[in-house]
């Protein structure tokens, strides 16, 4: 086994290999205190009738949190003794931690607040440690930590005791820390920017689709009224151009090989036009017994169970796949239908909440390919429907640009993270 060597300056730690003048201290080393609160008795309505905050677990989502699901009064304060926590408290979840959101889940108060019992408020000890960098740090190895560290089977949690033992990286002097944190802070304020405008450029565009799909709106050049006709209207007139995949038990996993015919799963729609990668694949043998599912370039692939609606487009690189059970394809006929105003159409079907009106079944809901026919399809021009695709399938470039570049920092950010948090790159700082 070949043992990586530690460059000079540099000490090998549970939590890694760190400059030589860090130190890994216990949380107890660095805190002033621990506290987690409680719930107020809910056999007491008015107790949440007031106006003080009051955090649960679930709205640790590596936040700054300024506004809560729930305010209580100040008797049930009162009651349950809560402590007022002041703004810029760290706080992380200490139960629950079995499940992979909750696991690691953090924040830092924007207001004065209270929590309940799953969360854990940190009081730093001033001149050693600030908040701000044992947020990131724990950002980055809360996960670590509480696979590592916390008690249970069933439901995992940390206890206080717990708590005070875990191991943090402490660059040794305040000043330091804060530069890391800022670097991370600031890279963050961009991610949220970028966030910000995502959903901006995404209410735009569900207003534009809400007005030209509808035909509330009509470009300049078109005029008349919008008729209707069936889903099955603008189909292929061919066998099998409205089909479901085969059954389970016809694509089994374990006939799954390395290379071949693409298996086109649920994962793959990801509310974009084109579908994602494919990593499955059957023999051409096995494509030969169940092709009556297979797909095409330009073919519509949409979930009819689960999560009903999620649609994709098969690109044209796949020369011919084949979809699962769980999904149902269309096949356009493109003397009838533009491919990306159908694509445009059904994602508002989904958005109006029609597929689960017209499914069927109980816990499970299930799109039947009689109920994909009948939907409803705008019966206009193929010019229209050309030219409304094009302004919707700019917005939709434009908003997936913005999330690469989102998604660019969040890569970035992992690894700066892993660069200031171990020391392997160092800060000036004035």
């Amino acid at each position: 086994m070949v043992t990586k060597k530690i460059r000079p300056g540099y000490n090998k730690t549970e939590v890694g290999v760190i400059p030589t003048d860090w130190n890994v201290k216990k949380f107890d080393e660095v805190m002033d205190g621990f506290f987690s609160g409680q719930t107020p008795y809910r056999g007491k309505p008015i107790y949440y009738t007031g106006n003080i905050p009051w955090i649960t677990s679930g709205e640790l989502n590596y936040n700054i949190i300024t506004d809560t699901l729930e305010k209580i009064t100040l008797e049930a304060v009162h009651d349950k003794n809560l402590k007022m926590l002041p703004k810029g408290t760290f706080l992380f979840a200490i139960t629950g931690l079995e499940a992979e959101k909750t696991r690691g889940a953090c924040a830092i108060t924007g207001i004065e607040t209270t929590t309940n019992q799953s969360c854990m408020a940190l009081f730093p000890k001033k001149g050693l440690l600030i908040t701000q960098y044992l947020y990131h740090y724990y950002v980055k190895y809360g996960k670590w930590l509480a696979l590592k560290y916390c008690q249970g089977t069933k439901q995992q949690s940390y206890t206080a005791g717990i708590a005070k033992i875990l191991p943090i990286i402490v660059p040794p002097n305040v000043e330091e820390q804060s530069a890391i944190a800022q670097v991370l802070s600031d890279t963050d304020a961009l991610i949220e920017s970028l966030e910000k405008i995502i959903e901006k450029k995404k209410k735009i565009k569900h207003g534009t689709m809400q007005e030209l799909l509808t035909g509330k709106k009509r470009l300049s050049e078109f005029k008349g009224k919008w008729g209707t006709m069936a889903i099955n209207d603008i189909a292929q007139r061919k066998e099998y151009s409205i089909v479901d995949g085969p059954f389970g038990s016809q694509m089994k996993v374990n006939e799954f090989v390395e290379k071949g015919v693409p298996v086109i799963e649920m994962e793959h729609l990801e509310n974009r036009q084109s579908i994602g990668n494919v990593t499955r694949f059957i023999t051409e043998q096995k494509f030969e017994i169940i092709k009556r599912s297979a797909v095409y370039p330009d073919d519509i692939v949409i979930s009819k169970t689960g999560t009903l609606g999620l649609i994709g487009i098969i690109p044209s690189y796949i020369r011919r796949g084949i979809i699962t059970s769980r999904l149902a394809k269309i096949s356009v006929n493109k003397s009838k239908a533009n491919v990306s105003f159908v694509f445009h159409w059904l994602r508002k079907l989904k958005l109006d909440d029609y597929w689960r009106e017209v499914s069927q079944g109980g816990t499970m809901q299930i799109l039947g390919i009689k109920m994909l026919k009948e939907a409803p399809f705008p019966k206009i021009s193929l010019n229209e429907q050309s030219t409304i695709a094009q302004i919707l399938s700019d917005m939709d470039r434009e908003i997936e640009i913005l999330e690469q570049k989102r998604d660019k920092y969040r890569q970035l950010k992992i690894g700066m993270m892993q660069q200031l948090l171990t020391g392997g790159i160092r800060l000036k700082w004035n």
